[in-house]
């Protein structure tokens, strides 16, 4: 059976970050980037937000940076699933793909969270190409332009309030009679000028052409259909943390995010660490998640010479 000290599951920032960190370290980390490689940032055209890239950058351009990067320091970055994992014995076994199996002295936990989307055929279509799941990512490019956000709580209020703040036209777009926010949160939207909400509405389908959104069709609680113009289509109704692999043996919280002890990546498993959206339910960037991947990498780094 193969061993090695560092196995990291999922790549994105946080993974790619954790393994630069530990090849550096010397700790010669095995990487195995997942379903989707790369991560999320692999569906963002450009990423204009991120130190260190004034002109901007792809997601997909960026994701292969940080591989080529960890790879360069002696990182093993390999494609695959992790389909199961064994936290009794030490070292942890590690199933790859329902077959291989590797021994790991420790574990990095970086397999990310997936928006959740509508389900639409049309959503998909323009996804990266209109359709966002993050407003703090992407807004800029739909500055005093109309957008829409699909949503009834903190989230989404949130979305709308910051995007009417560099958008001509905020739709909000709540499938239910009220806002599930907070009283501030609906205050606040109600507050703003710019911001119409469109309570008891669901989308059927998002319109556009090759370059790009252009509208939405959307379906009142009574039947009648209208159409709203925008460039925009922003989906805030949640995320959902890749942890199914990782439930009755980690401690997750009521959302299925890994607990981890605070200002560290320490989860209740010794040895086993968590970085990136995985562990982290209200930021969800780039920039947070691979310095949580440093962090995760170090602490790892310390446990494996505390051995």
């Amino acid at each position: 059976m193969e061993q090695t000290k560092c196995l990291i599951i999922g790549s994105g920032p946080a993974g790619y970050t954790a393994a630069i960190y530990a090849s550096r370290a010397n700790l010669s980390p095995i990487v195995y980037e997942g379903i989707e490689p790369g991560g999320q940032l692999t569906t963002t055209t450009e990423i204009e937000n991120f130190p260190g890239y004034p002109e901007g950058i792809s997601g997909t351009e960026m994701m292969a940076q940080l591989k080529q990067q960890a790879q360069r320091f002696g990182a093993d970055v390999r494609f695959g699933i992790v389909t199961d994992v064994e936290f009794d014995s030490r070292p942890f076994v590690v199933t790859i793909d329902g077959e291989k199996k590797i021994e790991a002295e420790a574990l990095i936990v970086a397999t990310g969270a997936s928006a959740k989307y509508l389900g639409l055929e049309s959503e998909m279509k323009f996804r990266g190409q209109g359709v966002s799941a993050c407003a703090t990512c992407d807004g800029f490019f739909y500055r005093k332009q109309d957008v829409a956000v699909v949503g009834g709580g903190d989230t989404a209020c949130e979305e709308a309030t910051y995007l009417a703040s560099i958008c001509k036209q905020v739709y909000l777009i709540v499938r239910k009679p009220f806002l599930r926010a907070s009283k501030a949160m609906q205050e606040r939207v109600f507050n703003t000028p710019n911001i119409k909400v469109m309570f008891e509405y669901n989308t059927v389908e998002v319109l556009g052409d090759e370059d790009g959104v252009t509208g939405a069709r959307l379906r009142h609680a009574s039947g009648e259909e209208t159409t709203i113009d925008i460039m925009g289509f922003f989906l805030a109704i949640g995320h959902h943390p890749n942890t199914e692999l990782f439930k009755g043996k980690l401690e997750l919280d009521e959302e299925g995010y890994i607990k981890t002890i605070p200002g560290t990546s320490k989860t209740n498993i010794e040895g086993v660490f968590a970085a990136g959206d995985v562990k982290d339910p209200h930021y969800r960037q780039a920039i947070t998640a691979a310095g949580s991947g440093c962090i995760a990498a170090l602490d790892c780094e310390r446990y494996l010479l505390s051995k």
